[in-house]
């Protein structure tokens, strides 16, 4: 399942192919990718041709592009687009074969800078939803003030995040989510601490790869009690987060398959650093202890049972 680095890694694609550029025309392949958006397909299609696509946006796992008017001019609403287990954004040449699991087909105009620059070479002018599994979707959501991210800003300026996403706390790379901030959240859970980072309303983005990622560089059990946790061990958490997720952006992201890919199609490469997830069996490299592995929630944690506690 996609994590925040991914879909980051899938927003700056989207930002240098798609932004700045008019949807000429929409396909909507299956509507079942529609589902979060009662007003359909075609309400769907009539919101979005004629629009500008506006610079990409992400918080956690949810992404989503302003909307503009042909003049560059903010409508309010955004198309949100969440990958759920399997989703990709692909940005393709409309001469370039069909996914099998192809949802949504938006038809783009040129990107400005080529078009005034008068490039022979042309962008790829279709930017495609494929999932294979039908969790993730896309909808059109109307842009609302988040309070955290305006008192955060100090400037009075309203920030706003699409109303579908409005519930999901910042993620550890936002510039709200502060060392302190972070501690008093956690020592307001009384919970597990990996329970608490895969917590949405806590702190977003943070999946099962990277809780269990920088808790090993944390040196802290996945089931220690949020509410023994000092404030210096939050600040450690929260900068292992944090370099975490930078490591997996700088390698492109992490794959175990084909499912994860970014705009253009290919891989990331994370999943050859990993110290901790996936590592069963084998010595920790700080310790030689072999990594342990433990049912949770449905999935499974990875740990090291002496460096961690």
């Amino acid at each position: 399942m996609p994590e925040l680095p991914e879909v980051e890694v899938v927003r700056r694609g989207v930002e240098t192919w798609a932004a700045r550029r008019p949807v000429l025309m929409v396909q909507v392949h299956d509507p079942r990718s529609l589902r979060r958006y009662a007003e359909g397909p075609e309400h769907f299609r009539r919101e979005l041709v004629g629009r500008t696509l506006g610079i990409p946006e992400r918080r956690g796992k949810f992404l989503w592009i302003p909307l503009n008017d042909q003049y560059g001019a903010p409508l309010g609403q955004a198309l949100m687009i969440h990958l759920g287990m399997s989703g990709q954004v692909l940005v393709e040449a409309a001469d370039a074969p069909l996914e099998k699991h192809l949802k949504i087909t938006l038809h783009l105009g040129a990107l400005p800078h080529l078009e005034e620059q008068g490039a022979v070479e042309e962008a790829p002018d279709q930017l495609r939803f494929v999932d294979q599994r039908i969790f993730g979707g896309m909808q059109i959501s109307p842009l609302v003030p988040d309070p955290v991210l305006t008192e955060g800003a100090g400037d009075g300026v309203p920030r706003l995040v699409p109303a579908a996403a409005a519930h999901i706390a910042p993620d550890p790379l936002e510039p709200v989510t502060t060392a302190e901030r972070f501690f008093r959240t956690l020592r307001g859970r009384r919970t597990g601490l990996k329970r608490a980072l895969l917590d949405q309303g806590m702190v977003s983005g943070v999946g099962n790869i990277y809780a269990d990622e920088a808790l090993w560089r944390t040196r802290l059990h996945y089931a220690r009690r949020t509410e023994t946790i000092t404030r210096a061990q939050a600040s450690l958490l929260l900068s292992s987060l944090q370099e975490v997720m930078g490591d997996a952006l700088a390698a492109g992201g992490t794959s175990f398959d084909s499912l994860y890919v970014n705009v253009n199609g290919a891989s990331g490469y994370f999943d050859r650093s990993l110290q901790c997830y996936g590592q069963a069996g084998r010595p920790c490299s700080r310790c030689g202890t072999p990594i342990s592995r433990e049912k949770f929630m449905n999935r499974s944690s990875y740990f090291c049972p002496r460096c961690q506690r």
